[in-house]
């Protein structure tokens, strides 16, 4: 290797050194060409030096790769920076014929803020075509407690259509109290689990009976945290709770080859894409119990989305999970959105889901 860089070295310099001399004995008097034709030879030169020199393409690739890495990156950071549009509905009147909720006085409007940065990442709202494309023949499992359970119907709505009879039969199934729920779309060979998992020990023990199988799904859907501060309402616990499940998720990751095997994929991606649905606004006068009032307090609130990011479960602070940013969703939407403080208007949860999914087109290098 060393003898064919020292010949490549000698004949670059014959290249280079006589034409040069030949040509300053020749074109002194003319400057400019002078240097075109040294500044030519010089190009050439490196042209056929560069073979001899792999560590020189090699710094190129790895220089392309890591813009392509910092895009994506950044692009994951912005995926949640979403703006409402909420505004009155112009005929309140038929609402109210119709016998429609409060919610159904507003339109609910959302799309992703149009700064520079979110503008070159492409967001877009994906359509039944689009998702069925992405999610052919993968295994999505979403647990969790309720805010989990309305995320799985976004998913399904969006899939199915909202106004098919197929979403008949999966809002009075899914929607059985404290019950799972599991469905194969047979179109595209996808599989649909929701898990009532509503406490972070349930998520945990779901986590290590993946691994204990050694079958592990394409897509998780997680989050907990509302009846962990209703019933147990201690945010250190919560805190702790949350970083033993960090630990397990990474215990999963990266999968060995042989624990690849058997698995479905996202459109031929073989990596496991994991997403934490974050706690919403909670609007404390609007919550439908005293109990809820007392434990479910701003300052209770805080203490435990405090927790939650000193866990270190999410992306954004060096976790696993990518973040499906709730809590700014419903804070934006606003308490139009919502009709007990707690559980919002469908549109917060399509904004989720569609931010999953372009997680999910970067996290699995596709487009659309």
């Amino acid at each position: 290797m060393i003898g064919a860089i020292h010949f490549g070295v000698l004949a670059a310099c014959f290249v280079l050194f006589v034409p040069m001399a030949m040509a300053g004995w020749h074109l002194s008097r003319n400057k400019m060409l002078f240097f075109s034709c040294a500044l030519f030879i010089s190009l050439a030169v490196c042209v056929h030096l560069t073979p001899y020199f792999p560590s020189v393409s090699d710094i190129v690739a790895s220089v392309s790769s890591v813009v392509v890495y910092d895009h994506r990156v950044s692009c994951i950071n912005e995926v949640n920076q979403i703006v409402w549009d909420v505004k009155p509905r112009p005929n309140p009147e038929s609402v109210r014929r119709n016998n429609g909720s409060k919610l159904d006085y507003f339109d609910k409007n959302w799309d992703w803020m149009k700064s520079r940065k979110v503008l070159s990442c492409e967001f877009q709202k994906l359509d039944k075509f689009d998702v069925s494309e992405l999610l052919n023949g993968s295994w999505v499992v979403v647990a969790g407690d309720s805010q989990a359970r309305f995320v799985a119907l976004s998913l399904m709505n969006l899939m199915l259509g909202p106004d098919s009879e197929a979403m008949d039969s999966v809002k009075s199934d899914l929607f059985r109290r404290h019950s799972d729920y599991s469905i194969v779309v047979k179109e595209i060979g996808m599989k649909l689990e929701f898990v009532w998992a509503p406490y972070e020990k349930d998520l945990d023990d779901l986590v290590l009976s993946y691994k204990k199988k050694n079958k592990y799904p394409d897509v998780v859907i997680m989050g907990s945290g509302l009846w962990h501060m209703l019933h147990v309402n201690n945010a250190s616990d919560f805190g702790y709770r949350l970083k033993q499940l960090s630990s397990h998720v990474e215990s999963l990751m990266p999968f060995s080859p042989k624990e690849q095997e058997g698995r479905g994929s996202v459109s031929g991606s073989r990596s496991m894409h994991l997403f934490w649905i974050g706690m919403p606004v909670l609007i404390n006068g609007m919550l439908n119990t005293e109990e809820k009032k007392v434990k479910m307090s701003d300052t209770v609130w805080h203490e435990y989305d405090r927790s939650l990011g000193e866990s270190k479960i999410l992306r954004q602070m060096g976790g696993p999970l990518i973040l499906l940013d709730i809590q700014s969703f419903t804070w934006n939407c606003g308490p139009q959105c919502t009709i007990d403080g707690m559980h919002y208007d469908s549109a917060v949860y399509d904004a989720a889901v569609h931010v999953m999914l372009n997680a999910l087109l970067i996290e699995s290098h596709q487009t659309l």
